[in-house]
């Protein structure tokens, strides 16, 4: 099996996971929430039901990132996985407003929760199928770096704190008597997914917008290069993400003195060097003889590092 292939793998096994889970749950909490009349229930149901709609969503994605690069698509198809990303961190954020205006409105109505025991039951049984899936998401996420399989992740990582969240509400408004408590759960999950949501939607957007790596990375990178002897100096480097792969193309000095066929395999060895360090990168190298610039602006700005002169 190539790598390819089994990233995907992977991927479509951590999404149908999630898919499985948020099936489970959401008719656990459908029940849950109709016997307590809990507005944190409520919060936490329709959470659920949104992940679960996410989670067929982060499938989809997954599938159209997996297929291989085609004559409209010569970079591949990697920005699927952050087009999936963006509409997750739309329906939390909706799910986010829902949740709050129904808080508000009963703090102002008032009301108390029922059967608490059955509503903190299904949040303990959704407390442990969630910590299961997060721990298959955290391996998958290591081995493919899969950006849909991360934004789900968000999600259920939320969704503990949510499910503790129920079972204190409940506890509060019915063995202690804190009237008012529930909706005031439900509207504090109410910003805890509005905050999640803001921070998903930050690497999908990066992806989206080509946004470099970061500085760390790039000096990585830049000082693999740096190793090859016959470098004299490299600039307009660009970097940028799609998926689970990683772009470089940048212009390298080598002497002007160099045949074609020597200064093609001086490319080659540099390219090779890097790939052993960053395998997952396709790269684009464009040889300048020494002292050349074509470029303007930033482009032009040396990136390898200058020897001390003294």
């Amino acid at each position: 099996m190539s790598i390819d292939s089994n990233v995907a793998q992977l991927n479509r096994s951590a999404a149908y996971a999630s898919i499985g889970v948020a099936l489970l749950l959401v008719a656990l909490k459908l029940w849950a929430a109709w016997s307590t009349g809990s507005t944190a229930m409520l919060g936490s149901l329709a959470d659920t039901a949104l992940d679960l709609i996410a989670s067929l969503v982060t499938l989809v994605g997954v599938h159209v990132a997996a297929q291989p690069e085609d004559d409209q698509h010569r970079f591949g198809h990697g920005k699927a996985e952050a087009l999936a990303a963006i509409f997750q961190v739309t329906l939390i954020s909706i799910s986010a407003l829902a949740l709050a205006a129904r808080a508000i409105e009963q703090v102002f109505v008032g009301g108390r929760t029922e059967s608490a025991e059955g509503g903190i039951a299904v949040s303990l049984i959704a407390l442990v199928a969630t910590l299961g899936l997060l721990a298959w998401q955290r391996h998958v996420i290591r081995r493919t770096r899969s950006l849909a399989i991360e934004t789900d992740h968000v999600h259920y990582q939320s969704d503990l704190l949510l499910n503790l969240a129920v079972i204190a509400a409940l506890a509060l408004d019915q063995y202690v008597g804190l009237a008012g408590v529930d909706p005031l759960f439900g509207l504090l999950i109410a910003c805890w997914l509005g905050w999640g949501a803001w921070k998903a939607s930050q690497r999908a957007i990066d992806e989206l917008m080509d946004k470099e790596w970061p500085a760390e990375k790039k000096a990585r990178f830049v000082a693999v290069a740096a190793r090859h002897p016959e470098l004299k100096g490299m600039h307009d480097l660009r970097t940028r993400t799609s998926g689970n792969r990683d772009f470089v193309q940048f212009h390298v000095w080598v002497d002007p003195k160099m045949s074609i066929r020597a200064a093609h395999q001086v490319m080659d060895e540099i390219e090779a060097r890097l790939q052993a360090e960053f395998p997952d990168v396709e790269i684009l190298i464009h040889p300048d003889p020494e002292g050349l610039i074509d470029e303007a602006g930033r482009a032009a700005h040396e990136v390898l590092p200058q020897e001390d002169p003294a």
